[in-house]
């Protein structure tokens, strides 16, 4: 496996978003273990490494219940590995005006490079007036908006994370609005491939899904026609680099299909760099310089 991946949907948690009831279904389902107090920054990064991510996106998290990662707060973490960690936005869609001048902040002077919401915490549609705004000033910025599709996880509805009518909705109403989906939409896989085949900026990331657990129908459609329109994601901390890509040979990408969808789709994208070839053992002899 090449390293310089790059983890399209990751977040550095802290403890009050890792405590949240709603997160008991993915406790579950992963079998995970709260952390003794708050997770050092380190974890991520040895995390990746084992992996040979690069760069990771990690996201604020903002919602009804108030910040549970604050903007302010990932801007610290990218600060301790800027050369390891890209910031992603979140805002409180309550008061729209507040909202997008925060939009502003969080591209023009934290220096994020997108902005998340994710439609089921707010239990909103993506097509909902309160998120027209932060479309609009996602194009003016020229970064991309990532939401979540398909099924919730967490114990909340799921109705929001329909593609059709939603997502096909926006990027109707926003051409010029680079569209990130996570979670591939399971289960309207289809839909969400359907929907990223009739949009120039609709893109699908694979975060919450093991390699093993990608359904056929995407795999086909990365290997063909969708070569340039998914990005891998992980979802960390709910799944770890290494265990989403165990059996990424077994899906016989080309070198090509395999590049793209391992970093060089997320870099076009989100305008990252060039992610460089990173291991644990060059990682741990830069810290020791």
């Amino acid at each position: 496996m090449a390293h310089g991946i790059i983890d399209a949907w990751a977040q550095h948690p802290t403890r009050r978003h890792l405590e949240q009831p709603m997160f008991e279904s993915l406790r579950r389902w992963t079998r995970g273990a709260l952390p003794e107090g708050e997770l050092p920054v380190s974890a991520t990064i040895a995390a990746m490494d084992e992996a040979g991510v690069a760069l990771s996106l990690i996201s604020a998290w903002v919602g009804p219940r108030g910040e549970l990662i604050s903007n302010d707060e990932v801007a610290g973490f990218v600060a301790q590995a800027p050369d390891r960690l890209v910031g992603i936005g979140s805002v409180d869609i309550t008061r729209p005006r507040a909202a997008v001048r925060e939009v502003r902040r969080c591209i023009r002077e934290l220096g994020f490079k997108g902005i998340r919401v994710l439609p089921w915490l707010w239990e909103l549609p993506p097509t909902h007036a309160r998120f027209y705004p932060l479309y609009s000033e996602c194009c003016e910025l020229g970064v991309p908006f990532c939401t979540q599709v398909g099924h919730t996880g967490p114990l909340m509805p799921s109705e929001v994370g329909r593609p059709i009518p939603y997502i096909d909705q926006v990027a109707i109403d926003f051409p010029e609005l680079a569209i990130v989906c996570g979670h591939i939409g399971y289960p309207w896989t289809e839909e969400m491939i359907a929907v990223a085949t009739k949009h120039p900026n609709v893109y699908i990331d694979t975060s919450a899904y093991t390699v093993r657990r990608y359904p056929p129908g995407l795999v086909a459609y990365l290997k063909a026609h969708g070569r340039d329109k998914v990005l891998f994601g992980t979802n960390w901390p709910m799944i770890a680099p290494r265990k989403a890509l165990e059996g990424l040979a077994d899906l016989a990408l080309s070198v090509d299909v395999e590049a793209a969808f391992l970093a060089g789709n997320a870099s076009r994208v989100y305008r990252l760099p060039a992610a460089t070839t990173v291991n644990q053992a060059d990682h741990q002899q830069t810290e020791t310089q």
